[in-house]
């Protein structure tokens, strides 16, 4: 028998999910990354998203939210805010609430002015609008694509870049001679 993987969701509402798979993927906010049996420790932060797993030939989908995961060699224990399979999911309810939540984004982002306060709730709206997308996107019906360019997902910059973008154009190092 090949090895397997126990993949295991929880929330603050307690185990959401649990199941032997072959092989799991999964949305850090570095991207995504996969396990297989076997796979090195690791511990990534989560964004709100869709996590696949393969049993056998089949390939099954459920959502998460922001949250950690933690890799050993045959487990993967993800601790997430959200969880959602498709089955409870109500596209009519999400979509009302992203609705909802769109003017309050707008009203927050056309702020002129920048607080603590404020920084604190774009941050919820947005990680809120990123949950309710993440649960479309399982349904089926993703909403249209957001361009957010202060959100934090990604690698950071590597220190080269940064001290590049001090420096005159003069100082920075050419190519070939």
């Amino acid at each position: 028998m090949a090895e397997k993987i126990e993949l295991e969701i929880v929330t603050p509402k307690g185990r959401a999910f649990s199941a032997t798979v072959d092989e799991v993927t999964a949305p850090s906010v570095q991207g995504e990354f996969g396990v297989l049996p076997g796979h090195l420790p690791i511990v990534a932060a989560l964004r709100p998203g869709i996590v696949t797993y393969k049993q056998g030939n089949e390939t099954k989908r459920v959502a998460v939210g922001a949250g950690f995961a933690e890799a050993g060699q045959n487990k993967l224990l993800i601790l997430a805010e959200e969880f959602a399979d498709r089955e409870s999911i109500d596209p009519v309810v999400i979509r009302k609430e992203l609705a909802e939540l769109q003017p309050k984004i707008e009203k927050v982002l056309s702020a002129t002015e920048t607080t603590t306060e404020l920084e604190s709730e774009k941050k919820s709206l947005i990680d809120q609008e990123n949950w309710l997308a993440a649960q479309l996107e399982l349904y089926g019906d993703p909403p249209p694509a957001t361009m957010r360019p202060f959100e934090e997902w990604g690698p950071p910059p590597s220190p080269l870049t940064e001290e590049e973008e001090g420096r005159p154009e003069s100082d920075l190092p050419t190519g070939s001679p």
